[in-house]
């Protein structure tokens, strides 16, 4: 069954002067109920200035902004953010200092007293911090912080969660037990969520969908898969992933300096095109009379990935086993096993 859109935003632009290229440009994409989508991109790229329209901490300079079919900016439309049943995860948690646990997650709810208090440690069971409800912030460690502030976003029963970069001040084992945790509260309450962040695995584990974002133009929005095997653009395959490009020309195949490569691309014969490889699609063995030379080596624990040098000059990367240890000038056979082929042409 389809599930709904929750979230619309359609052909939103932002800029901050007019001096000044868009924070966003023609913005455009949708959020069903129930999904988590993750924005993807480098700094500066317009992720948080697209969180904060959603929020309504900024106006969209022209576009509109629906939630839950209703106009929230745009269009002679604007609802305050406190209007918006949203709620916002910040990178820097900002939980009060001067009040408990309890009182960071009741603040802002509605009722009595007594109904605040056990909203709030209904919540705060949910990510595991009822029994901590009488601390205070200072006394928590980064990531117990974190669930803090994800519970006092699902407080007030919000339609739509924005998490902006939520990770980012915790170390990478915290982080990783932290995307799971925040994953599972998500998918058990069925919250609809928007995450921000320049990490890519973290967009990957956590997202049903990711839009990569440059220069504040949407470049592809797709499962994780997609963006990583078939980008639709050069930026998305060399931004997503690791990636090396090798030149080749259109002719009955694509020729390259590591051979013919099959493809029926639907290109001119001429046309200049650069494939993206990544480097698990290299393989090589030790030949006297190779076509490329062992330029260098990193151990990364569970692979070793390989630098390899072509006879052009150019460099593609190989990832092998952390046990296979070749020696840097090394000469080297290069293939390439692609089980399919993306490539740009070349303006």
């Amino acid at each position: 069954m389809k599930r709904s859109a929750l979230l619309v935003v359609d052909n939103v632009d932002k800029r901050y002067g007019a001096e000044f290229p868009p924070a966003v440009s023609h913005l455009s994409f949708s959020l069903e109920e129930g999904e988590i989508l993750a924005l993807l991109g480098p700094s500066g790229s317009g992720k948080t200035t697209a969180l904060r329209l959603i929020a309504g901490f900024e106006k969209p300079d022209s576009g509109a902004i629906v939630l839950k079919g209703v106009p929230v900016a745009g269009n002679g439309s604007w609802l305050p953010p406190e209007a918006r049943k949203v709620g916002m995860v910040f990178q820097d948690y900002a939980l009060f200092p001067h009040l408990t646990l309890l009182d960071n997650v009741a603040f802002g709810l509605s009722g009595s007293r007594k109904d605040r208090e056990r909203k709030a440690l209904e919540v705060l069971a949910k990510v595991g911090m009822d029994r901590l409800a009488s601390r205070y912030p200072h006394e928590l460690s980064g990531g117990q912080q974190q669930r803090v502030a994800l519970a006092r976003a699902l407080a007030p029963e919000p339609w739509l969660i924005l998490l902006d970069e939520p990770f980012s001040n915790l170390d990478a084992d915290m982080r990783a037990d932290m995307r799971r945790e925040v994953e599972k509260v998500l998918r058990e309450s069925n919250m609809s969520a928007v995450l921000v962040t320049h990490d890519q695995e973290e967009a990957f584990v956590l997202a049903d969908r990711v839009g990569v974002l440059n220069n504040g133009s949407l470049e592809q929005l797709a499962a994780p898969e997609v963006l990583y095997h078939t980008p639709a653009t050069r930026f998305v395959a060399d931004f997503v992933g690791e990636a090396d490009f090798l030149p080749g020309e259109v002719q009955d195949g694509i020729v390259t300096e590591l051979g013919v490569l099959e493809h029926r691309c639907g290109l001119p014969r001429g046309t200049r095109v650069e494939i993206m490889i990544r480097p698990d699609d290299v393989d090589f063995e030790p030949d006297d009379e190779g076509n490329g030379i062992v330029a260098g080596r990193k151990f990364r624990g569970s692979e070793n990935r390989y630098a390899l040098r072509l006879p052009s000059g150019a460099r593609v990367r190989s990832s092998q086993a952390s046990t296979r240890v070749v020696a840097t000038g090394t000469r080297v056979k290069v293939r390439v096993k692609l089980d399919h082929i993306v490539l740009f042409p070349v303006s």
